[in-house]
């Protein structure tokens, strides 16, 4: 064991030492020194609301103190992580934790005085949020009962080993936490994304895969799913008990999923336009051929909204008729309220970040995934910091932690079009604002029916951005329990999360919400039968399959 211990320090100090380990800018440090600058001055401008601040601040620790020296236990934060019965029960741990969150709290309310919500303020929140993650004393070995305690238990060893494995993800050139989940848990096409299926069709951007039949009967209408690009499609098709797709096709549902290539260089100059109209139409086209009747499409987040111009587009071709139904799950068609994001939305950060992608053609998937595990950096960043260097524990198996695990990358011509003409400039929103070669689209001529399902604790597409373009295309609106990936992978049998519905759509959200009525369990029954609703409920013998190109999952879900 010392031996091996050994040997797995030198690696990894040699591979840092000949610096294998390379750093990347994809983004513009002075933008966000000229977002703390303005901060800083904006405060010094409004000194009776600092002092107020102050001052509430100063009573507030008064009253901490006094219920510390008391030792008096208040309620227990829903807090994941200060779950140990200790952080409750101990009045030392007790201590720490809440000095930290009402620091934490009152760091909070100071930077909500430095003006208005643009994304130089969204830059100063995503950096004190950074910063109040990292400091949190459940991540730091002398802090954290459960830790302690495992010190105890192994001498230390836990420690040691934990630098070990720090030193290799570090050397990895991935930077840390890369173990989320045992990697070696599933096997693509035998424990996850196995659901039974053929690939029939392919070009260079996607595969469609269409799943074999598990009824004598089917729907009428097709089921076609497009997913964003930034991970494998297969969050639908999970272990066997949370596969979407199993339960669809259970249910009797022909599934088409479009399942996109992992870009490489040599597709640098595909745009939007060219996923949309070589990618999603032409995906519905071929459900069509198969079948002989236009399909109900469902989308997820950035899918949703590729799904969006693309029937737009339809719709300014004469063509609306080719999509049966549209169902957006997470998905922005709206991108004026970014919450949290608006900080990387940004002129400096966006010139950066395409000087970045210049030489390589795409940016890669690890990027990505720093970016979303910042993002929730409690949940995807520091809580595996704790299990895999302070507590030295396996990492779990999780087929929702692999699925994101398991990145893909997006060419450059299709972020830069997607930052500066939706995110930045939001042109979705205008009239004939965006085109799609040459052909200026409306999201208002869109005919299909369409619902939009928004979770109601999506860190990435906030569930009131979402209800908002729900009411600006016109679409029937469900609000799901849960966050952005979680809350779609709901399956009934689990009877997790519930979801809201109203048939009213009043103009603000928290409005919408007020008057909704809660429904226990899962919305997936609810969609397909808002589906059935749509369709008329008629069926068709089962679609067989006898053309396959090769077994679901195929060649682009799999390649590196």
């Amino acid at each position: 064991m010392i031996g091996d211990l050994t040997r797995r320090l030198t690696e990894a100090a040699e591979k840092m030492m000949k610096g294998e380990v390379k750093a990347t800018m994809p983004f513009d440090p002075f933008a966000i020194a000229r977002a703390t600058n303005e901060f800083a001055m904006g405060l010094a401008m409004r000194p009776a609301d600092l002092m107020r601040v102050q001052v509430e601040a100063a009573k507030q620790w008064g009253d901490f103190w006094i219920g510390a020296l008391a030792n008096q236990a208040g309620e227990k934060p829903r807090d994941r992580r200060f779950s140990a019965p200790e952080w409750q029960d101990d009045a030392y741990y007790r201590s720490l934790r809440d000095a930290y969150l009402l620091a934490s709290q009152q760091l909070r309310e100071v930077v909500s005085l430095g003006g208005d919500e643009g994304n130089g303020q969204a830059m100063v929140r995503f950096l004190l949020d950074q910063y109040l993650n990292a400091v949190s004393p459940s991540n730091h070995a002398a802090t954290n009962p459960d830790v302690v305690k495992r010190i105890k238990e192994t001498g230390g060893a836990n420690l040691v080993q934990g630098f070990a494995h720090f030193l290799e993800d570090v050397s990895s050139g991935k930077g840390i936490v890369q173990r989320r989940t045992d990697p070696d848990a599933f096997e693509k096409g035998k424990t996850i994304a196995a659901t039974p299926g053929e690939v029939v069709f392919e070009n260079e951007l996607f595969q469609l895969i269409q799943y074999t039949p598990a009824t004598e009967k089917v729907a009428t209408e097709p089921l076609l799913y497009v997913p964003p690009l930034v991970n494998r499609y297969y969050m639908i098709d999970l272990v066997p008990r949370q596969s979407l797709v199993k339960w669809l096709v259970d249910e009797g549902r022909t599934v088409f999923v479009v399942s996109w290539v992992n870009p490489g260089p040599e597709l640098k100059a595909k745009g939007v336009e060219d996923y949309v109209l070589d990618g999603v139409v032409r995906a519905i086209e071929v459900a069509r051929e198969r079948t002989g009747v236009a399909p109900d499409l469902f989308a997820f987040c950035l899918g949703g909204t590729l799904v969006a111009i693309a029937l737009a587009w339809l719709a300014a071709k004469g063509r609306g008729k080719e999509a049966h139904s549209a169902t957006l799950i997470g998905s922005l068609v709206d991108f004026a309220d970014m919450r949290d994001w608006s900080a990387f939305v940004h002129e400096g950060h966006l010139a950066a970040l395409e000087d970045h992608l210049e030489g390589q053609g795409y940016i890669d998937s690890v990027e990505l995934q720093r970016l979303f595990a910042a993002m929730r950096a409690n949940d995807l960043i520091w809580s595996s910091v704790v299990q895999h260097y302070l507590l030295d524990k396996p990492a779990p198996h999780s087929d929702l932690l692999y699925w994101f695990e398991d990145g893909a990358r997006i060419p450059t011509a299709f972020l830069k079009s997607y930052n500066r003409d939706l995110l930045l400039n939001n042109r979705l929103r205008d009239p004939a604002g965006f085109e799609v070669r040459g052909t200026a689209i409306d999201l208002a001529d869109i005919t299909a029916p369409m619902l939009v399902i928004a979770l109601k604790d999506d860190h990435v597409s906030a569930w009131e951005a979402v209800y908002r373009g729900a009411r600006d295309i016109g679409a029937d609106f469900i609000l799901g329990g849960s966050g952005h990936n979680a809350g779609v992978i709901n399956p009934p049998a689990a009877n997790k999360h519930g979801y809201w519905t109203n048939a009213d759509q009043p103009g603000a959200a928290v409005d919408w919400l007020s008057s909704a009525t809660r429904y226990e369990g899962s919305w997936w029954p609810h969609w397909t039968q808002w589906l059935t609703a749509k369709g008329g409920g008629k069926q068709v013998a089962a679609r067989t399959i006898a053309d396959g190109i090769e077994p679901a999952p195929g060649r682009y879900a799999t390649m590196a």
